[in-house]
């Protein structure tokens, strides 16, 4: 997608699927708002960016930068949900004539995009000494983001799924969601006080890097 001055927002075509979203009874360090693990069925395929959306790419859209790490390929951050309602605005009032909508993902396709068809903690195993290898956290980060796309990506193509920074989902956060969520695309609850976010950062530690790890 063309967003003027050379600067371009590359997307993943993500296909439908099902996946068990959520952490299963038997992993102790998982918390309780990650459970249960159910069954989840994404019926149509989406796109999702390739990478985190990046300050030169925030720039062309909204014509400023809120950022605290400046660096025009670093993550986009200091963003609050509603900051990126208005990107997204943006995007689609550019973009009219290409015919496809952006929106944020539902807290479901993000976990089943960043597992990319795995079943484990991490998109590339349980292992969390192997996470330098595909994210910036609080163990490698140097107290601050980095330019996306340096890391491992997943099996799907998509990078920094796993820390930098946490990244916004469309969902209302309810920690009791899991126990009453459709099979079928859910779309978290219909009201609440705060929203969902995923993925972990630069300053967390490995644990809230983890696929299932939600927070708000």
């Amino acid at each position: 997608v063309d967003l003027g001055k050379g600067v371009k927002l590359e997307m993943v075509l993500i296909p439908a699927g099902e996946f068990k979203m959520g952490s299963p009874e038997s992993d102790k360090d998982a918390f309780e708002w990650e459970k249960p693990q159910h069954r989840v069925r994404i019926t149509k395929p989406f796109y999702l960016g390739k990478y985190l959306v990046t300050q030169e790419q925030w720039e062309a859209v909204m014509g400023n930068n809120p950022s605290q790490f400046k660096g025009p390929k670093n993550p986009v951050e200091t963003v609050n949900w509603d900051d990126c309602q208005q990107f997204v605005g943006k995007l689609n009032a550019k973009s009219a004539a290409g015919g496809g909508k952006f929106q944020l993902p539902s807290e479901a396709q993000w976990e089943y995009a960043c597992r990319a068809g795995s079943k484990t903690k991490y998109c590339f195993g349980d292992d969390e000494t192997r996470l330098g290898d595909y994210a910036w956290y609080g163990k490698n980060s140097g107290n601050t983001t980095h330019p996306v796309g340096e890391k491992k990506p997943n099996a799907w193509g998509l990078y920094d799924m796993h820390g930098n920074v946490w990244e916004w989902c469309a969902d209302w956060y309810g920690e009791g969601y899991y126990a009453k969520s459709p099979a079928d695309d859910p779309s978290g609850p219909t009201a609440g006080t705060r929203r969902v976010f995923r993925g972990g950062s630069w300053f967390g530690d490995g644990g809230s890097c983890r696929s299932a790890y939600r927070y708000s």
